[in-house]
């Protein structure tokens, strides 16, 4: 009988996070950012049919970046658990909270049982009932299921420890123009100029009533960038 050829659980894990970092890196980013009312998520994305940025529930946004298909996959997934949570018990109980939960618990399974990881990074954005924006929250959750909960801005995929660096830190009362501007220039660097046909631009706005998600159209993207 056949040995069977053995790799250390340590050296698994570590390839399994290469590989996914790897796909996740060939895909292009997006920054989440609290402005003076609500929070924005702005991603570069010249498709006009397959959404980075989506309507997970009344008041809760969902981004992914890497693999289309699988990240899309997951976004489903919440809004089923998000309808049948609020039909089930009522829409109050529904949050963002809960949601990074599951799919933490989801990602974490993958990455640790299956062969190949999801090459996946996504974003669960809620926005508070509070005029301060003390209740927004903004959850990163990385392929491996590791979930942060991120204060004012998030860079999700690409080199996104640079981006950062050029978006570099805000107040949450800055104006939505104002912090497109900056997001367009991180995303687009030195080299390149990015216009409102390369961006996918959503928002969880404050004062607007049950369904807090907006999508924002390419003349109102330019808009801000002009102001």
């Amino acid at each position: 009988m056949n040995m069977p050829f053995y790799v250390a659980p340590e050296q698994v894990m570590k390839d399994r996070a290469d590989y996914a970092r790897k796909g996740i890196a060939r895909g292009r980013s997006l920054i989440a950012f609290r402005f003076d009312n609500g929070i924005a998520i702005c991603a570069e994305n010249t498709s006009s049919t397959l959404r980075k940025v989506s309507e997970i529930y009344d008041r809760i946004a969902f981004a992914g970046v890497g693999k289309y298909n699988e990240f899309d996959q997951l976004r489903i997934a919440g809004v089923r658990h998000a309808d049948l949570k609020g039909y089930a018990f009522s829409r109050e109980d529904v949050d963002a909270r809960s949601l990074a939960n599951q799919y933490a618990q989801s990602l974490g399974q993958v990455f640790t049982h299956e062969m190949k990881p999801m090459e996946v990074e996504i974003l669960v954005a809620e926005i508070g009932h509070a005029d301060d924006g003390s209740g927004d929250q903004l959850f990163h959750i990385l392929y491996d299921g590791t979930v942060m909960d991120e204060d004012v801005s998030v860079v999700l995929g690409g080199d996104a420890d640079t981006i950062a660096d050029r978006f570099g830190e805000i107040e949450p009362d800055l104006p939505l123009a104002q912090g497109l501007r900056r997001a367009t220039d991180a995303l687009g660097g030195p080299d390149r100029e990015l216009t409102a046909e390369d961006l996918e631009v959503a928002v969880l706005e404050r004062d607007v009533g049950r369904r807090a998600f907006r999508r924002l159209r390419d003349d109102e993207i330019a808009g801000h960038l002009a102001d």
